[in-house]
């Protein structure tokens, strides 16, 4: 993506309002933003959210960050307007999750909507597809990367992989260069799945490309919904956009 490449990398904000707007994309309610500048029409990052889904503002004001570093950005709605409340995995809560899960198999409800947005977009002139997926989204993120569907996979947090099954998949059928933003406290991604999947891919054995970002004092969520008050948390949300945003200026 050579025509911002020589763009220093705008920042990550942790609030403000959301600068993009709804529109259908293949029947498919979904985020869009825009950057400013001139950019590759034939590009896209596809946005994959984390069980909060398309609504939480965070996931918004992310995209608009990407847009602002030169990538026209998309968050479809892939859990079908049906995400979990804001406050369901606060301490106390009695939501369960599990059962939310069940009803969200990635392949059958998951799938089905990314198949239209990438068929409306490939109609639409869009060649290459960038995947950015943050906790659940990973999953959908890995399974089009594995694919060859998608051309460069960045995820943060990323849950529902089984390591090191999936990582050998990912090594043996990928092309897209991977990054992952992991951090020290994730329940999803131990600190044992990253360092096997680091075994895998690190030390150039994955040649298309594969980095890895490690945020002490994080934990799972901080890329999207950190204490912005904890400056280890702070830190580790705005250098996994740094990396991300790098990443993608790189490959995609």
């Amino acid at each position: 993506m050579s025509s911002v490449a020589d763009i220093a990398v705008e920042g990550v904000r942790h609030e403000g309002s959301p600068e993009g707007k709804f529109e259908e994309i293949g029947g498919v309610r979904s985020y869009v933003a825009t950057p400013s500048m001139d950019y590759p029409k034939d590009k896209v990052l596809l946005y994959l959210t984390d069980v909060f889904g398309v609504d939480l503002v965070n996931h918004q004001l992310l995209a608009d960050d990407f847009a602002r570093n030169g990538f026209k950005t998309i968050i479809p709605d892939i859990l079908n307007n049906d995400p979990i409340p804001p406050d369901a995995l606060n301490p106390g809560s009695t939501y369960d999750l599990g059962a939310w899960l069940a009803k969200h198999d990635v392949p059958t409800t998951v799938h089905p909507v990314l198949d239209k947005v990438i068929a409306a977009l490939k109609e639409a002139g869009v060649t290459k597809f960038g995947t950015t997926g943050y906790c659940f989204g990973a999953r959908p993120a890995f399974n089009y990367a594995i694919e060859n569907i998608t051309h460069v996979t960045v995820v943060a947090h990323p849950s529902l992989l089984n390591v090191p099954e999936d990582i050998e998949a990912y090594k043996a059928k990928s092309k897209a260069p991977l990054l992952i933003n992991a951090c020290e406290v994730d329940q999803m991604f131990p600190i044992p799945a990253k360092d096997k999947t680091v075994e895998i891919l690190g030390d150039g054995k994955f040649a298309p490309g594969f980095e890895l970002t490690y945020w002490e004092g994080c934990t799972h969520g901080f890329a999207v919904r950190g204490d912005m008050s904890d400056p280890k948390v702070k830190a580790g949300k705005e250098g996994a956009f740094k990396a991300s945003v790098e990443f993608l200026i790189k490959h995609l």
